[in-house]
């Protein structure tokens, strides 16, 4: 286990050196414009994006950015702020404040540069009249709860928000925006990454109803009353103030995946990428990639062993009412864990790419075929660890936790599965 451990931990070291915006930034940099430079920023990865931002600009800058507690990175010209995550804060909602004051007087000659990446919705909390921030932290619980993927929760978010959705944007109008995107999001839509401050997209009030009817998400009346109106929508991208306005993405799952993969080859390990987008409930995706490999271990197919299996996106987790410490990658491996009992040869690691895996301070954890019997051994019983949502406490109780504090970005899960040959 230790020399997998090893492994585990150089494939997750070079997903997140490919996750770092900074060279694509430098390639992809603006002209200075006649005006002003402004950068505002949201997001667990916005401050390292923003230190990046301001080594590379020569000219005149100054902006604000809001990140994680914990997760700031000392700048010079643009202004660091903390506030909470996944649930929403005064100082979320003050720096929401402060960040649509600092854009609402430019002009057409002033350019706004957005640093946006995963967790930012939390991070901008700025509820519309009728909704206070106790309601936008009760949508927040909600939606985490409900088992919905990202952007279904994001485009419900966006319609609950006086800055998500373009609207960030629009406030800024008539000064241009370019927006740097580090995607947490599977399938890399920008729109949805941090509920797309300034990235508007197509799904209007009506998918957002339709999401809370389907996964049967309970949201307190005022944000229920808000979705009701009609004037609630979101700009949309054909909207002529945004026309000026560019996006890139600089760091994605799939770039991570695949510098992994080459790390991977590096070392003559063979490998394969499942997948950058898988999403579901946790413990269902854990089974999917447990059959995989005991159909590799045991019979040789898809894929001859030994071999590397990858793969990225997001799942959920939908919390029991008695939930317990955890996060989705522990989850994840935790079911993993149970379904490839007793069969040799298989073992397993999972983590988020932002650092923190749920409520504690690990990315993650490590397991094997042999990972729940030492659960029972050390007075841990897997399945109701499991059914509690208590995964943390079942890896910390073995000693197989993964940590690595705040990683300066966020392109969301990272999984590695090696299955061996032998036997």
């Amino acid at each position: 286990m230790d020399e997998m451990k090893d492994l585990f931990a150089s494939l997750f070291d070079a997903a997140i050196r490919a996750a770092d915006p900074g060279p694509a930034m430098a390639r992809l940099l603006p002209d200075p414009p006649r005006g002003r430079t402004v950068v505002i920023g949201a997001g667990k990865g916005s401050a390292s994006m923003a230190a990046a931002f301001e080594r590379m600009w020569d000219g005149p800058l100054s902006g604000l950015v809001v990140t994680r507690y914990g997760y700031a990175t000392p700048c010079q010209r643009i202004e660091i702020v903390g506030a909470a995550h996944p649930v929403p804060d005064g100082a979320g909602l003050e720096a929401a404040a402060r960040m649509l004051d600092l854009v609402g007087g430019l002009g057409s000659g002033d350019l706004v540069v957005a640093l946006i990446s995963g967790g930012g919705s939390s991070l901008l909390p700025a509820p519309p009249d009728g909704m206070t921030l106790q309601d936008e932290a009760a949508v927040n619980a909600a939606l985490l709860a409900s088992g919905a993927p990202i952007s279904a929760m994001n485009t419900v978010r966006k319609h609950l928000s006086r800055i998500k959705g373009g609207r960030l944007a629009l406030a800024a109008w008539p000064a241009r925006v370019i927006t740097y995107v580090v995607s947490d999001i599977p399938g890399d839509n920008p729109a949805f990454v941090a509920s797309g401050p300034t990235i508007a997209d197509p799904c209007g009030r009506q998918e957002a109803l339709d999401i809370v009817r389907a996964y049967g998400i309970a949201l307190p009346q005022a944000a229920l009353r808000h979705l009701a109106r009609d004037d609630c929508a979101a700009p949309r991208p054909d909207d002529p103030r945004l026309a000026g306005n560019v996006v890139h993405v600089v760091a994605s799952a799939a770039q991570s995946l695949e510098a992994a993969a080459r790390r991977a080859a590096e070392l003559g390990i063979d490998c394969a990428i499942l997948s950058d987008s898988i999403e579901g409930e946790a413990r269902d995706v854990a089974l999917v990639h447990a059959a995989i490999a005991r159909e590799v271990r045991l019979r040789h197919r898809p894929f001859p062993p030994p071999i590397l299996l990858l793969s990225g996106g997001e799942t959920t987790v939908t919390l029991a009412d008695d939930a317990g410490q955890g996060g989705r990658n522990t989850e994840f491996l935790l079911a993993f864990a149970m379904a490839v009992e007793g069969v040799a040869g298989i073992h397993a690691f999972a983590a988020d790419t932002d650092g923190i895996d749920g409520s504690e301070d690990n990315a993650g954890a490590f397991a094997d075929h042999g990972s729940a019997a030492r659960m029972r051994a050390a007075g841990v019983d897997p399945r109701a660890a499991l059914a509690g949502n208590r995964s943390w406490r079942a890896f910390d109780a073995i000693g197989d936790l993964f940590v690595t504090g705040p990683t300066g970005t966020n392109v969301n899960d990272f999984r590695a599965i090696h299955i061996g040959g032998d036997g």
